[in-house]
């Protein structure tokens, strides 16, 4: 296989700045923001180190128009972060999205590496592709962004393929440890988009995510939600993707499938509390590409999201891209001892009720 990859220098730049619980008067000193450049510098580093780079296809992308963002955000909203951005900085709309000067163009450089993964699958450069880009994209909204995420990476990436490609159906799975809210809401109506979320339940946004949220209009049944509970491990994912992603994929018959890629249901993540490993996100990845190929001959993007632990995000990334590519590196997981041993591990039968909750849904309309 072919595997596209986008990565460049200046998504590690993008700035969130310190965290202050209670402004810069509160009761404990700054504190770096979550969001560090950290887990991505550091997995794209260890894609050169491991001499897998030298197996992809490497992808140089450029910044996404205002055209591009147009087709999903409004311009009110575009506009508002251009003029923040040029003044040195300011917050994408919910209070906890804070960026510092240029961050505009790179995170419009984040979407046109979304657009670039995807064109490389369209166009037939590359069988899979994989964008590690930054800022993250899945909780923008049209007119405000949101946990984090400045400009909705993959809708705008979808939206291209269409005014640019004439790619009809498109299925998102995303496995990020938070609710793809975002691309929900943006594709809630489109009966050509489904979105498949599998998350920890409850986590953010706090009342998103759930199994009722199907869908509206035309569109009902091309949302579907699979909320897992706090301590879920490579046992339940593997289980939500056999009976419910896969089935929900095969069912939609997509022309793409574009995957949200965040590594923050890991077992190391500081802000998810899930325990998926290396190994398990191998397998994910393993079961995406063996189902692409069954529906869309192979055309798979995956494009990044979350993920927070600086140690343990490469090595998760590095499975992922191993996997897509087919080919293995020297590179041993230092905490497969650790991680892939645990109880957690093991499917149990909440976990397992869970999933079937979800299952009884899919093809229903």
């Amino acid at each position: 296989m072919t595997t596209a990859y986008v990565w460049h220098e200046r998504y590690g730049w993008y700035d969130t700045g310190t965290f202050h619980p209670r402004g810069a008067g509160g009761p404990l000193p700054p504190h770096p923001h979550y969001d560090t450049p950290e887990p991505r510098t550091r997995l794209a580093s260890l894609v050169e180190a491991s001499g897998l780079a030298r197996h992809l296809v490497r992808i140089t992308p450029c910044e996404a128009t205002r055209e591009d963002l147009l087709r999903v955000h409004t311009a009110a909203y575009v506009d508002r972060i251009a003029r923040a951005s040029a003044a040195g900085g300011g917050d994408a709309g919910d209070g906890w999205t804070p960026f510092g000067p240029g961050a505009y163009d790179i995170a419009a450089l984040a979407a046109g590496g979304a657009i670039a993964a995807t064109e490389a699958v369209l166009t037939g450069r590359a069988h899979n592709s994989y964008a590690l880009v930054r800022p993250a994209g899945h909780h923008a909204l049209p007119d405000t962004g949101m946990g984090w995420c400045v400009f909705a990476n993959i809708a705008v990436a979808i939206a291209w393929g269409r005014a640019r490609h004439g790619v009809e159906r498109v299925a998102v799975v995303d496995y990020d440890v938070h609710h793809g809210n975002g691309t929900q809401d943006i594709f809630m109506r489109d009966p050509d988009v489904l979105t498949v979320s599998v998350h920890q339940d409850g986590l953010f946004p706090f009342d998103s995510g759930h199994r009722h949220e199907r869908g509206a209009g035309a569109a009902v049944g091309t949302v579907v939600n699979v909320p897992l509970p706090a301590g879920s491990g490579n046992g339940a994912y593997a289980d939500a993707f056999r009976r419910v992603v896969a089935p929900a994929v095969r069912t939609f018959a997509p022309d793409l499938v574009i995957v949200a890629s965040g590594f923050d249901a890991s077992a190391a993540d500081p802000l998810g509390r899930m325990g998926v490993s290396a190994a398990g996100y191998r397998s994910l990845a393993a079961q995406l590409l063996e189902l692409a190929g069954e529906v869309c001959g192979g055309r798979l993007v995956m494009c990044h999201e979350g993920g927070y632990s600086s140690v343990y995000v490469p090595y998760c990334g590095l499975a992922v891209l191993e996997a897509m590519s087919g080919h293995t590196t020297e590179i041993v997981d230092p905490y497969a001892a650790f991680y892939d041993a645990r109880p957690y591990q093991e499917l149990t039968p909440w976990q397992e009720a869970a999933v079937d909750q979800a299952a009884a849904l899919v093809g229903v309309r």
